[in-house]
């Protein structure tokens, strides 16, 4: 047995300390990131907005590439981030994932998620398959399988808008919608420039103000552009608005925590590029179903 001394002794020196507190590296945060990702949502936005008036009976074709625009960003950003196993066969099979999704939606009999939904589950089935091939990536697939998901998942989420511009009501509600996300993140990020305090996590460079300023940001303006629509009321466009607003807020906010684990985990950093476009899509990518469900669930 050991002297008390020396387990008294032991225990302290495995305590933490103040010094050792103090040697937690907090991320700091570059406004002027902030500030780009910001434009960048703003721009995403726009384009989802301009492509949606577009989508006329005649002309989903248009809105269609549009949306094949923004899916090949998100596939290529997800890429880089995350570098699943089998990186270009995954990449592929995104894409191929990605046409199917938008030409399903333009041309099926009646607008729906469970097509989309078939199409995600073939999209995961093949790229799991894919890395079970070669052993080097079968080792790597359980540590990858949450970032594969959420690709191949979320390239075909895109495809819910192009589903919702053929319901009634349907392009209002993407115009109210992406509208209220689009805001939202851009709000998220420029308070997160401003003021990114509390501090969510000291690894991950954003605050609470700006996750809680964005998505009040959206609801509100949600509830300004329903009074303006003869179709919606206040209180619907704003429940509307603050759904999708929260999705997108909390996807884009998901991905930082994403990154921030993979860093601690000891993986190298990416093209940071791609990390920071990250954020917006996987958040516009999360607000299209839910806005789809929204609308049929609440307005019809």
């Amino acid at each position: 047995m050991f002297p008390s001394g020396s387990t008294e002794a032991a225990a302290e020196s495995a305590a933490p300390t103040d010094d050792d507190l103090d040697e937690i590296e907090i991320t700091p945060v570059r406004p002027a990131l902030s500030v780009a990702i910001a434009a960048f949502a703003a721009l995403v936005g726009v384009g989802l907005v301009f492509g949606a008036q577009s989508s006329s009976p005649g002309a989903r074709g248009a809105f269609a590439l549009v949306l094949a625009g923004v899916q090949v960003l998100y596939v290529l950003a997800w890429l880089m981030a995350t570098r699943p196993p089998a990186l270009l066969v995954v990449g592929g099979i995104c894409l191929v994932v990605a046409g199917w999704s938008d030409l399903t939606a333009v041309r099926s009999a009646e607008p729906g998620l469970a097509p989309l939904i078939y199409i995600a589950l073939a999209g995961v089935a093949a790229t799991v398959i894919s890395q079970v091939i070669r052993p080097a990536d079968r080792r790597r697939i359980s540590e990858s399988l949450r970032a594969t998901l959420a690709l191949v998942v979320g390239v075909v989420a895109f495809a819910a808008l192009i589903m919702l511009s053929r319901v009634p009501l349907g392009t209002q509600v993407i115009f109210l919608c992406v509208t209220a996300s689009a805001v939202a993140l851009v709000i998220a990020r420029l308070v997160d420039a401003v003021y990114p305090k509390p501090r969510l996590a000291p690894q991950v460079a954003r605050g609470a103000a700006g996750v809680i300023f964005g998505a009040m940001a959206g609801t509100l303006l949600s509830a300004v552009i329903g009074s303006y629509l003869y179709t919606f009321s206040p209180t619907s466009a704003a429940v509307v608005g603050l759904v999708t607003a929260v999705f997108a807020v909390l996807a884009d906010l998901a991905v930082d925590y994403a990154e921030a684990g993979r860093q601690m985990a000891g993986d190298l950093p990416t093209l940071w590029v791609a990390r920071h476009m990250q954020g917006p899509l996987g958040g516009f990518a999360l607000a299209a179903p839910a806005a789809y469900i929204m609308t049929v669930l609440f307005l019809t």
